[in-house]
Order: C-alpha cells, then sequence, then structure tokens
C-alpha cells in the first residue's frame, strides 16, 4: 500500500472509528494538506470504496493548510436527526429539514465554511444528544457533567456506554490496520481476496 493511503487510513480510523464502524452517524477530522499531499485522489477513491457500505466522506470547508472532513453513514444520520424535538430545533436554526439530508448538509457545509463562527449544532450531527448540544449551547461549554468525546449536561451513563463504545471502535480498527489490513477491506468495502 502507498505510504500516503496508510497514513490517511490510521488518520481516518484514529478519527473515525466511530462513524466508520456505525457505532455513530458521523465523526468530523481536520486533515493536513501537508501531511496528506495527495489528499484530493485518496478522498474520491475512499469515497467510491465505503459508499459501497453506506459511508460517505465529505469535504466540509477547505482553507490552505487544512480539510475539515465529514465521514457520515446518511441512513445512520437521517435516523438520527428523526426525532420530532431534533427536526424542531434544525428548523429554528435554520435548517431545511422538509428537503431532507442532503439539504441539511449541504447547510451545515455553508455554515461551516461560512467563517461566521463554528455551528455548534454540529453536535447533532454528530450523534450527540439534544439535551448535550443545548446544555452547550447555553452554557457555553461550563459545567458539564462528563466531558468525554462531548460535553455532557443530560444522560451521563448513557454518554459513559458511548464512549467505551467509541473506544472499543477504535482500539479494533487500529488494530486491524497495524495487522496490514486495508481499511477497505476492514469495513467490508473490498473482497477480502482483493485487499
Amino acid at each position: 500500500m502507498h505510504p500516503q493511503a496508510a497514513a490517511f487510513e490510521q488518520t481516518l480510523a484514529l478519527h473515525c472509528a466511530p462513524a466508520l464502524t456505525g457505532v455513530a452517524p458521523a465523526n468530523l477530522v481536520s486533515l493536513s494538506l501537508t501531511e496528506h499531499p495527495s489528499l484530493a485522489g485518496l478522498l474520491t477513491t475512499y469515497d467510491r470504496g465505503l459508499s459501497a457500505v453506506g459511508i460517505r466522506l465529505l469535504p466540509l470547508c477547505r482553507c490552505r493548510r487544512r480539510v475539515l472532513l465529514l465521514v457520515y453513514r446518511p441512513e445512520l444520520l437521517e435516523e438520527r436527526l428523526a426525532p420530532p424535538a431534533v427536526r424542531r430545533f434544525l428548523e429554528r436554526c435554520g435548517y431545511p429539514v422538509e428537503d431532507g439530508l442532503d439539504a441539511m448538509i449541504l447547510e451545515l457545509r455553508r455554515r461551516v465554511s461560512g467563517g461566521d463562527g463554528f455551528p455548534h449544532e454540529v453536535g447533532l450531527f454528530l450523534g450527540y444528544p439534544l439535551a448535550d448540544v443545548l446544555g452547550f449551547l447555553a452554557l457555553g461549554g461550563d459545567s458539564c457533567r462528563l466531558c468525554g468525546y462531548w460535553k455532557v449536561y443530560g444522560d451521563v451513563e448513557y454518554a459513559k456506554r458511548c464512549f467505551r463504545r467509541f473506544d472499543r471502535s477504535r482500539e479494533t480498527l487500529c488494530r486491524g490496520l497495524r495487522s496490514g489490513r486495508r481499511l477497505l477491506w476492514l469495513l467490508g468495502a473490498v473482497p477480502r481476496k482483493a485487499a
């Protein structure tokens, strides 16, 4: 495997394992263009391969040095954004909820790349509970009950279970890559003999 592809796979496994393995609807990762000089080609190749197993890669914004990448599972993300309370909140924030997931992701992309500050409702796209997103917005990150993959203001036990699942997914993918397997093979995106 080409060293740049190997480095890209390691970065994805380390930062996006929950979305890649289906325990979260999405993850964000900031990729250095210095560390990943052939990023455009890698994104095309891996998006094509991973789409076969229901995973998409979408650059949300790009500057001279970095690309912010959304790694997501459309079916799982739609499910997570479907509860009425989540939909109402996103509508109040100005998201085109009635137009479907693609329109909401395009709106998120516009907000992230717009330079008007980071849209904290992104937590809903990443699968964070609404109570925790609302708590963060109200308290600016202060007075949380637990801090892990996100700041928890609601159900601490639920968050702890999620954090453990996220850790296990990362450990499993990284161990698989260390053993010489390819990411696409580990995720079932290519037949075992082709990897």
